[in-house]
């Protein structure tokens, strides 16, 4: 299995049917057997899906990517083998600490150039005072409902939870 070296740019890419769905750059800060690290600074440009001038959340075959810029907060990420989550620590641009956030994907299979994952769409937003609610919710639903997860695999996705 391959291996990033601290400080090596990567690329994290969401993957679905085949085809890069998103992709953005990371920094490895750790990737071991036990866990991987990534930083994602504000202010990159990533690709992100699109059809009709429209972002999209939920997976379909028409779209393109499209470029983007990304300055709304730093990310320290955090993620397990076999875990189908990974624990987000996001700070505001000044480097005060903003919030958490558990973001549902599959587990991270490395590849030559970082690592791919498909977002399951549900997420938990945790803020400062420990205080959560669920995010996305509905994003879920809808993509059970257009085929990209049956309904096996969207409890499943419930239950990680």
């Amino acid at each position: 299995m391959r291996r990033f070296e601290p400080g090596e740019a990567i690329a994290l890419r969401q993957t679905w049917e085949g085809l890069v769905w998103a992709a953005r750059p990371a920094t490895v800060v750790d990737d071991t057997p036990v866990q991987t690290m990534l930083f994602i600074p504000a202010g990159i440009r990533w690709m992100a899906p699109f059809h009709d001038g429209k972002r999209l959340k939920i997976p379909q075959e028409d779209f393109e990517l499209v470029e983007l810029l990304y300055d709304e907060a730093h990310v320290l990420s955090f993620s397990w083998p076999n875990t189908h989550y990974a624990v987000l620590l996001f700070f505001r641009p000044d480097l005060s600490t903003w919030n958490w956030y558990v973001n549902f994907v599959e587990p991270l299979p490395p590849t030559e150039i970082g690592y791919d994952t498909l977002d399951q769409m549900l997420d938990i937003w945790i803020e400062p005072d420990g205080s959560w609610h669920w995010k996305d919710w509905d994003e879920l639903v809808e993509a059970e409902q257009v085929g990209i997860f049956t309904h096996t695999e969207a409890d499943a996705i419930r239950a990680e939870g």
